[in-house]
């Protein structure tokens, strides 16, 4: 019987082991996201990032300026190693904790939807629209426009999240100062609205409102109203005549996270148009890329080029934003 030579043996035992090691480590890897999307979305692409990768996603969510927060405070010793689902003024603010990333397929998102220094990537855009509830009131009697909303017939019919917890409803009511003026008279107007409304705490009081039929009207978005209309619901979406906000939230690998390799290809994943048409079947959300066919899974929901989007200065109102909140709280309490 031929025996090995030690130095053979040795190097077969040093490969056995090395592959072994290699092997564990692949089985090891792993991901954080940090998520401010809903359990829904988060759960829908850590599995299907898993099944497509291997890779495990350890999601953290909350709410964006949460993470945002939290992002800046782990600065020193990052813990997460992808942000997703925060608005573009967020995304900006955590720019300094941001790693440049040019995603795969970005070029599908419109250069106004992404840093054009590939720090973060619009993967979804928000579109706020005025929901009905058909069963409550006729679909060609509810309103059309902003404008409709100041009509007294409506007061008490109408949910809005106050913009104090909710960046939507706070892009909204700023969206609509500004088509009215940014004076004033655009105040006067916001007080008409708010008397209006049922200023509600959490934006899914308005969705689910809307869905049930107990508020016949609301400020809502876009993805919510087809969610509800799918399931079942008799709910339809207009988009304002004079115009609406459109917010794109998106993707970004955190500076000094734990796991680069894995956070590039999970930000690479999102953006992908195999994901993002997913999201769109399941959830709704628009995507950012603009090479997704809506009609055949959502019919109603417009191409973003028929929207008309009205001009909206992030930085105006994030700078304005505590005076601003302030004055809508005087204003909410004044209409009560």
């Amino acid at each position: 019987m031929m025996r090995c030579p030690a130095s053979v043996l040795a190097r077969v035992v040093a490969l056995a082991v090395s592959l072994f090691a290699a092997g564990l480590a692949a089985a090891q890897q792993s991901v954080v996201l940090y998520s401010a999307n809903d359990d829904t979305v988060n759960k829908l692409v850590a599995e299907g990032f898993a099944k497509a990768t291997g890779i495990k996603v350890d999601v953290v969510s909350t709410g964006s300026g949460v993470l945002v927060r939290r992002v800046a405070s782990e600065s020193a010793n990052p813990q997460g190693d992808v942000i997703w689902g925060v608005n573009a003024t967020l995304l900006r603010l955590a720019s300094p904790h941001l790693q440049a990333y040019p995603a795969t397929g970005r070029e599908a998102v419109p250069a106004q939807f992404r840093d054009p220094n590939d720090l973060w990537l619009g993967t979804n855009i928000q579109v706020v629209v005025i929901g009905q509830n058909t069963k409550a009131i006729d679909k060609a009697s509810g309103p059309k426009s902003w404008a409709d909303l100041l009509d007294p017939k409506w007061k008490g019919k109408l949910a809005f999240t106050d913009p104090a917890n909710s960046g939507f409803s706070y892009a909204a009511a700023t969206t609509l100062l500004s088509l009215w003026g940014a004076d004033n008279a655009a105040w006067t107007r916001m007080d008409g609205l708010l008397a209006n409304a049922k200023v509600l705490n959490r934006s899914t009081q308005v969705f689910d409102g809307i869905g049930s039929g107990e508020y016949p009207l609301g400020i809502t978005l876009e993805y919510a109203g087809f969610l509800w209309a799918h399931n079942g619901a008799p709910v339809s979406v207009t988009y304002p005549a004079e115009g609406t906000y459109a917010g794109v939230e998106g993707a970004a690998v955190l500076k000094g996270g734990p796991n680069p390799e894995p956070a590039k290809r999970l930000v690479d994943y999102l953006a992908s148009k195999e994901v993002q048409e997913m999201l769109l079947k399941a959830t709704f959300r628009r995507p950012a890329r603009q090479d997704i066919e809506l009609e055949a899974v959502a019919p109603g929901m417009l191409p973003f080029r028929a929207i008309k989007v009205l001009p909206y200065d992030d930085a105006k109102w994030e700078a304005a934003r505590r005076d601003t909140l302030a004055r809508l709280k005087t204003t909410i309490q004044n209409t009560r």
